[in-house]
C-alpha cells in the first residue's frame, strides 16, 4: 500500500493504493490545477474566511477537482468543521450541503452507507483521513487536528461505522492524508498535556521535547488510536508529506496563517448498478 501523486489535465492530487476499490472513488486534493490567483492560488477549496475567495473561482475549482475523480459537484457533501467530536450520519437530504446549500450542523466526521454521496473534509495542516469498509460498503472522511486527536476522533468514526452500519474495525481501511510532520509542529505544554490526559503513557512515544517546547507526530498518534479500536496495521496507509514542508503543494497554516486556501479529502459511494 502507498499514496501516489496523479494528474488529471491541471489537477494534482493523491490517492491511497490502499482505497481503490470498485465501490469508492477516493482523492486528497493539493493546490494545483485551479484557476485562483494571488495567496489562493491555485486549487483552492476554502470560500470564507476574513478575504474570501471568489465564488465563482472556488466553484470551478470544486467543478475541477471532482472532475478528476469522476463525481459529481452536486453530490458533495460538507460540514462546518469546528474541532470537536461529532461523528455526522450523512443521508440524501445532506446532498449539496456547504456547496451549493447552506449547512445546518457542524461535525469534523462524516459517515455514510447511502450510494451516490461524497464525503468531504478540509485541511490546512491537520490531519485529514478517509475510510471504507468493503464489506458493508459504508465509509467515512474524518478532520483530526490535535484536538480532534485527543479527542479520538477517528477512532470514535471507526465505532459509529459499527454502531450504524454494522462495519467491524478489522475490515476498515484508513487513508491518512498529507499533514504536518512533528518536524514542523512543535507546540507548547497544552497539546501534549491533553494527549496525556486523554491517552496516558502510551502516547508519549509520538510526543518528543525540543527545547523547551514539544513535538507531535500526529498522524502517528491517529494511527495508533485507529490500531487501539480494533483497524489492522495493514489496513492503514499513511502519507509521509508534511504539508509545512512543502507549500509549493499544500495549504500550511502554520506557514502562511490565515492567508491561504485549504486542501480536501473525498471519498464516495458510487451509485450501485442494477444487476
Amino acid at each position: 500500500m502507498s499514496f501516489q501523486t496523479r494528474q488529471y489535465k491541471e489537477v494534482v492530487y493523491h490517492s491511497s493504493s490502499l482505497l481503490e476499490h470498485e465501490q469508492i472513488c477516493h482523492g486528497f486534493s493539493t493546490r494545483q490545477g485551479g484557476v485562483s490567483q494571488g495567496h489562493f492560488a491555485s486549487l483552492n477549496l476554502r470560500g470564507s474566511g476574513p478575504d474570501p475567495d471568489s465564488r465563482e473561482n472556488v466553484l470551478e475549482n470544486y467543478r475541477r477537482f471532482c472532475e478528476a475523480l469522476g463525481v459529481d459537484v452536486r453530490d458533495l457533501v460538507q460540514s462546518r468543521q469546528v474541532h470537536e467530536d461529532t461523528v455526522r450520519r450523512v443521508t440524501g437530504a445532506d446532498r449539496g450541503k456547504g456547496l451549493f446549500v447552506a449547512t445546518d450542523f457542524t461535525a469534523d466526521a462524516l459517515v455514510t452507507n447511502e450510494p451516490g454521496l461524497n464525503l468531504m473534509v478540509f485541511s490546512a495542516d491537520c490531519i485529514i483521513l478517509l475510510l471504507h469498509d468493503p464489506a458493508t460498503r459504508s465509509i467515512g472522511a474524518v478532520h483530526a487536528g490535535w484536538r480532534g486527536a485527543a479527542l479520538d476522533l477517528p477512532a470514535k468514526a471507526v465505532r459509529e461505522m459499527g454502531r450504524l452500519f454494522g462495519a467491524r474495525p478489522e475490515q476498515i481501511r484508513v487513508a491518512i492524508g498529507a499533514g504536518i510532520g512533528p518536524c514542523c509542529f512543535e507546540t507548547h505544554d497544552d497539546v501534549p498535556d491533553a494527549m496525556r490526559a486523554a491517552f496516558g503513557g502510551g502516547v508519549e512515544d509520538y510526543i518528543r521535547p525540543r527545547g523547551t517546547k514539544w513535538t507531535v507526530d500526529l498522524k502517528a498518534v491517529n494511527a495508533w488510536r485507529l490500531r487501539e479500536a480494533g483497524v489492522e496495521a495493514e489496513h492503514i496507509d499513511v502519507c509521509p508529506t508534511c504539508t509545512a514542508c512543502h507549500t509549493e503543494l499544500y495549504w500550511s497554516h502554520r506557514v502562511t496563517g490565515d492567508r491561504r486556501g485549504v486542501q480536501g479529502a473525498l471519498i464516495g459511494l458510487k451509485p450501485e448498478t442494477p444487476a
